[in-house]
């Protein structure tokens, strides 16, 4: 099945994506049928900041018109931080969207977690991933260190590297939401695996983008 995928919203993110689909098909044999559509991460950013979803979910429909025109039968957004729309953009999407929400719900269920912490922008952590969890409780950071998680998140995102400094304030927010209850803590932020991959957190972690990326590859891989 041919998949459209709105990327550009970070480097890394969309490379996250693309290999985490180019190991999943060749480890299947499965050919990979894929288009990519780029979208701006600054714009997003801004109506994010303008609690703009709509304004968002139209410049994503647009893409998803170019990714349709390019032969995609569904399409999914690279970014956790882009969901912030979803709900907006199904409403007006040509194509079904390979939702990434619904997976990390599932997976909280299948699970039997019934409490959990997250990490990444502050809209994120804010809402709980927009509120579309029901399966568990989610704890956010708090204060100043809520703000400080949404800095080195979005310093991460745009150079697409990680730095001790970043490494160590989402470890240390991690630990204090164990500490509080949480007996996992979400990547809520698809950039996070930066910080997070080939590292020992000392705590459990979910990567939500990682969870995207396998229902997108149920979805391909469909006949």
């Amino acid at each position: 099945m041919h998949i459209g995928l709105i990327g550009g919203i970070g480097p890394a993110a969309t490379d996250f994506y693309h290999r985490g689909l180019i190991e999943r098909h060749a480890a299947s044999g499965i050919p990979l049928e894929l288009t990519i559509a780029y979208a701006s991460a600054p714009e997003m950013g801004r109506n994010m900041t303008d609690r703009r979803p709509d304004k968002q979910a139209e410049i994503f429909a647009r893409l998803v018109h170019r990714l349709k025109a390019a032969g995609a039968v569904a399409a999914a957004v690279t970014s956790m931080g882009g969901h912030f729309c979803i709900k907006e953009l199904e409403a007006v999407s040509p194509l079904p969207m390979i939702n990434g929400l619904d997976p990390v719900d599932a997976a909280l269920r299948q699970r039997k977690l019934a409490k959990v912490g997250i990490i990444g922008t502050r809209t994120v952590m804010e809402s709980g991933l927009y509120g579309r969890l029901t399966s568990a409780e989610v704890l956010a950071p708090e204060g100043e260190e809520l703000a400080q998680v949404h800095q080195c998140y979005s310093e991460m995102a745009q150079s697409g590297r990680v730095n001790d400094r970043q490494r160590q304030a989402f470890f240390a927010a991690g630990h204090r939401l164990c500490g509080r209850g949480a007996q996992a803590v979400l990547l809520g932020g698809t950039d996070l695996f930066l910080a997070f991959v080939g590292q020992d957190a000392e705590f459990p972690v979910i990567d939500c983008a990682d969870l995207h990326v396998d229902a997108i590859y149920r979805c391909s891989a469909a006949a």
